[in-house]
């Protein structure tokens, strides 16, 4: 898996956990919805730490507990 992957995988995993579509997502974090779709859907593999930041907001998450999870302890390298 790759960062991209992870991270697409993390907001949708949050998104269940908090019982949240994606549109509201948005709403909430005041980001685009065309943003937060391309990240979900996989065309954007490199959401940027900015847009990761305000998502986190929007959950009311830190961007620590963004992170802390198993998706991101096995990635694959990025520079080969």
């Amino acid at each position: 898996m790759d960062i991209g992957e992870a991270v697409k995988e993390r907001i949708l995993e949050l998104c269940r956990q908090q019982n949240l579509s994606v549109n509201k997502l948005c709403s909430m974090s005041g980001i685009t919805q065309s943003t937060v779709n391309n990240i979900v859907s996989g065309r954007n593999h490199s959401a940027t730490v900015s847009t990761i930041q305000k998502l986190c907001d929007g959950l009311g998450i830190t961007i620590e507990e963004f992170f802390h999870s198993e998706l991101f302890r096995d990635l694959e390298q990025e520079v080969k």
